[in-house]
């Protein structure tokens, strides 16, 4: 039987481990499988500046991992595909064999998310949008 093994996938594949091997990068993602942020939530909540976190982003988005939709002045990121949380949690399965699979929703249980408000105009929650909670706002 011959082995098919396609190089230039596994470089690609190398790629998107490379883009996931830093443990903040990591805990991006799981915020991002909750729904869209922005920088500065995301910020807040893991504690980093803005400046790192913005590094991070642009790391992750490079890799195809992460997409950016403009929202006024400010940008929402988000998983460009689903899937990279359940390559996720399957990590932390192999890291703690024998755990059961726990739900993919709110990782952020100690933290709930909550609706996002429009503080540039309005004040009212936007639809359908989660953010994490105490977002910084920009003065």
């Amino acid at each position: 039987m011959t082995m098919n093994y396609d190089l230039h996938q596994h470089e690609d594949v190398a790629r998107i481990f490379r883009a996931l091997s830093e443990p903040s990068r990591l805990t991006l993602i799981h915020c991002l499988a909750d729904g869209p942020h922005r920088v500065g939530e995301l910020s807040a909540h893991l504690g980093l500046a803005q400046s790192t976190v913005s590094a991070h982003l642009a790391l992750l988005r490079d890799a195809g991992l992460v997409a950016a939709t403009p929202d006024g002045r400010a940008t929402l990121y988000r998983l460009a595909n689903p899937g990279l949380d359940d390559l996720l949690h399957a990590g932390e399965r192999l890291v703690t064999p024998g755990t059961e699979d726990v739900s993919h929703q709110g990782h952020h249980d100690d933290s709930p998310l909550v609706t996002a408000v429009d503080t540039a105009s309005t004040g009212r929650p936007r639809t359908g949008e989660a953010v994490l909670p105490n977002p910084v706002v920009p003065a």
